[in-house]
């Protein structure tokens, strides 16, 4: 795990850029946020792995509940930033196989990150929060992953088979560098 500057670079680029998208370029309702600040973390876990896309979702987790605050701080809600980065990493860094095995990998992460995370594990955090039923939450909070899982999929499908995005930021890195 070398990090190098521009790495570093790299990486608080799109942190910065997931607070962004998170907190102000996204549809929120008391309930839920439907959003793209997703696509910074898939980029960095497809270019550094599981490690630093999980720790830079936390990151911007933590950074955009200090900067742009909604609500009270719940860390609950950092643990699943970080779980939701890992997956990321683990089912898409270092996946130069087929479109049909991409696709697999792609599908594989967004079900984890939308399902597990996102839908189980998030409404467990508001329904802790807010003191209410986990199951009320969750038939309400089902329709946000009804909306993103077929969003991510085809989005994170569109970033893995870019071929400006990728060569642009490796370019002047090692091949060890971005394991």
């Amino acid at each position: 795990m070398k990090i190098t500057v521009r790495k570093m670079a790299v990486i608080a680029l799109l942190i910065a850029m997931e607070v962004v998208l998170t907190r102000f370029l996204s549809i929120q309702t008391p309930v839920m946020r439907i959003g793209f600040g997703f696509l910074p973390i898939v980029i960095i876990a497809v270019l550094y792995g599981p490690w630093y896309a999980g720790i830079a979702a936390a990151m911007a987790d933590i950074l955009g509940a200090l900067l742009f605050p909604i609500g009270v701080y719940f860390p609950g809600f950092t643990i699943t930033a970080f779980l939701g980065g890992a997956v990321y990493g683990l089912f898409l860094h270092n996946n130069n196989s087929g479109i049909k095995q991409n696709l697999i990998h792609i599908s594989a992460a967004a079900l984890i990150v939308t399902l597990a995370l996102q839908l189980a594990l998030d409404t467990w955090w508001v329904s802790i929060i807010t003191g209410t039923s986990y199951t009320e939450w969750l038939a309400v909070r089902a329709v946000r992953a009804t909306i993103m899982l077929p969003i991510q999929i085809i989005l994170i499908s569109l970033i893995m088979a870019s071929k400006h995005l990728f060569p642009v930021i490796r370019s002047n890195t090692n091949s060890s560098e971005t394991k």
